[in-house]
């Protein structure tokens, strides 16, 4: 039998995670941080992300980055490997969403959120993967993405649109990458509590979607910990081209 807690361990290993400085992102950083990674925390807003790192200690640092403009990246990269060396663990995790009834969705929504969820995530994903190839190192990419890739709900045109693009290049990368040793995978989380949500869901809406949910509750930023891992590390060596959805059953029971 394998060792199996060190098939999930990550040391030795440097992760970046964009949109690190709060929500899911701060999480991910965390939990890549307790597993053993060097982690690496990006966002625009560095003076946030610093102050992260300089909490998590030992094997964390910051970089200023804004995935929507290809120099901060190439420039983010290029002081990350001057102080820590080639990423090979990648979360493309920052995103946005505007909710406006797609009548009223503007030009500037759309670019906006497809330029931060599609193009960004592209964008670091190229950036990681020639660096990788370069050191002839092995890496996982990890996109985060959503259910809502692949279902829809009104309000949210340009950010279903984004995370459905997110899905098909996910496949389009791992097909690509695999012959470098480079896995691209994909986490879809469902509706995950968080202090922003809370309110809407103590809602009558929001309670009415949760009963829609076979698991009948909220996902909780745990439970995305043990699937991030999976996608990160050597545990899921196997896996590229795979979306992991994490929604207690919602996008399963068509409603």
């Amino acid at each position: 039998m394998p060792d199996l807690p060190a098939l999930f361990w990550l040391d030795g290993r440097l992760a970046l995670v964009t949109g690190a400085s709060g929500g899911l992102g701060l999480y991910f950083a965390n939990v890549l941080h307790a597993a053993g990674a060097r982690v690496v925390l990006a966002a625009r807003r560095v003076e946030r992300v610093e102050a992260e790192a300089a909490r998590l200690g030992e094997r964390a640092h910051a970089v200023a980055m804004d995935v929507a403009d290809e120099a901060s990246i190439i420039g983010a990269f290029d002081r990350i490997a001057e102080r820590d060396g080639v990423c090979d663990v990648i979360v493309n995790n920052a995103g946005i969403a505007i909710t406006r009834p797609a009548l009223e969705h503007t030009a500037a929504d759309w670019d906006g959120v497809l330029d931060v969820n599609l193009r960004g995530a592209f964008l670091v994903a190229r950036e990681a993967a020639r660096r990788l190839v370069a050191a002839q190192q092995p890496g996982s990419i990890v996109n985060i993405a959503s259910i809502l890739g692949e279902r829809v709900m009104p309000g949210l045109a340009s950010y279903t649109a984004s995370k459905a693009g997110l899905l098909h290049l996910t496949r389009g990368l791992a097909v690509e990458m695999a012959r470098h040793r480079i896995r691209v995978n994909a986490l879809a989380p469902g509706y995950i509590a968080t202090d922003i949500n809370a309110g809407f869901f103590e809602t009558d809406a929001g309670k009415a979607m949760i009963r829609r949910i076979p698991q009948r509750r909220l996902g909780e930023l745990q439970d995305l910990a043990g699937p991030l891992l999976l996608l990160a590390s050597e545990a899921g060596a196997h896996m590229t081209g795979a979306v992991l959805t994490v929604d207690g059953g919602h996008s399963v029971n068509g409603l």
